[in-house]
């Protein structure tokens, strides 16, 4: 598959050299199929949905509609109740923060997350916590960047019938690091505690079947896997869905509404207040038909892991770099590396980098307390994506050395 013809921001040029974008973990770029329908549902289709009888409206409906059954499809959900369209993996995990603690969790509860997690999946179980008057424990990481999952059937056992729910990364996107999340959830569920995972880069990383994971809650990013930004989803089992409390209220989520009582409309509306990014919801589904072709191609996943063998074969040799996030099984690495170098700022290295064409992440990556484990406030990170190929990879590694010997 030519890959590259079908994403055109890939022919732009950057200060006069060609794009070499490393930030997929941040924002992948988008296909010509997405823009091609953004554009079409603007001019063709632009009413809201599921209010209206006129064409536009009804149409709207069934892109939103497509949308979503394209989501349902590709985690392998039982059913369209369990796909809640939200604005992101952030709004998901605030929906499922707020509305399960709400329904679940008490004053002297627990909720476990682990030591790698992104912002996203803290704060929300953070400010649960402070409402409902319960703790956050959190579950450390070795030095290469593993999850302590031997400790945990200790932990719930220990607290068993306190800790309410398990919220961990599946991915992380600062480690590059696939966590061994069936084997979490299945020592979760041996103590009937659900387990929530934060999807945002294993729906890009890895081919996920929510049923077979047995996961209670999935959640992420249509703009991480070719969609635009603005979209989400929380995939939930139907039983904790049904018992959570609404998060919004308004338009659309509801049965019936007067002064003494509202009800609430069926699964998934029931958490669908107001009107959604329609546009960006019917684009999940060219979105992740692009991301099913780039995972069934042979050709383009040995590539990825070709790259990612190279950099991490290539980066050690600049004296005084580090990569944090190298598992004991190299097969649980994707082709995302973060990295320090002695002696030289991530951002300062960043910004010679773009220079020279080349975009990478730096910062803490919405990760701090994963940094400051470390002993790190801010790093470097190259994410790679099937678009992208092996001499971009030779060219970073040869701007990257230049960049340290300027700032050395």
């Amino acid at each position: 598959m030519d890959v590259r013809r079908i994403f055109p921001a890939l022919d732009r040029q950057i200060y006069g050299k060609p794009l070499i974008y490393f930030d997929n973990a941040a924002t992948a770029q988008r296909p010509q199929a997405v823009l091609d329908l953004q554009q079409r549902l603007c001019v063709e289709a632009c009413g809201n949905v599921h209010r209206a009888v006129h064409k536009l409206g009804a149409d709207a409906t069934d892109y939103y509609e497509a949308g979503r059954e394209a989501a349902r499809s590709y985690l392998h959900a039982p059913a369209r109740e369990n796909i809640v369209i939200t604005s992101g993996t952030t709004a998901s995990i605030n929906l499922a923060a707020t509305c399960f603690c709400q329904r679940f969790v008490r004053k002297g509860d627990r909720i476990l997350i682990s030591e790698a997690e992104h912002h996203s999946n803290i704060v929300p179980w953070q400010l649960a916590c402070e409402r409902h008057g319960a703790t956050l424990e959190v579950l450390p990481v070795d030095e290469l960047g593993e999850i302590a999952v031997e400790s945990l059937d200790q932990r719930l056992r220990k607290a068993e019938g306190r800790i309410k729910l398990v919220a961990i990364t599946h991915i992380s996107n600062v480690l590059g690091v696939v966590n061994p999340v069936e084997e979490v959830i299945a020592v979760a569920h041996k103590y009937d505690v659900p387990v929530l995972l934060d999807g945002a880069q294993g729906i890009v990383h890895e081919q996920v079947d929510v049923q077979a994971l047995d996961c209670d809650f999935y959640a992420f990013s249509g703009h991480k896997v070719y969609a635009p930004t603005g979209v989400g989803i929380l995939y939930g089992k139907k039983r904790w869905l049904e018992a959570m409390p609404p998060y919004m209220g308004g338009g659309e989520m509801i049965e019936s509404v007067s002064f003494e009582k509202t009800t609430y409309a069926p699964l998934p509306l029931k958490f669908e207040a107001g009107t959604p990014n329609f546009v960006a919801a019917a684009c999940l589904a060219p979105a992740l038909e692009t991301a099913r072709l780039l995972a069934e191609d042979p050709a383009l996943q040995e590539n990825q892991r070709t790259m990612r063998d190279y950099l991490l074969e290539e980066l050690p040799r600049i004296e005084g770099l580090r990569i944090y996030g190298l598992p004991r099984d190299p097969a649980r690495k994707i082709p995302l590396i973060s990295f320090a170098v002695e002696g030289a700022f991530p951002s300062d290295l960043a910004q010679i980098l773009d220079k020279m064409g080349i975009a990478v992440r730096t910062g803490h990556m919405c990760a701090e307390p994963l940094l400051h484990r470390y002993g790190q406030t801010s790093l470097l990170r190259a994410s790679l994506a099937p678009y992208n190929t092996l001499a971009e990879c030779e060219s970073f590694v040869t701007a990257l050395h230049r960049a340290v010997q300027m700032l050395r």
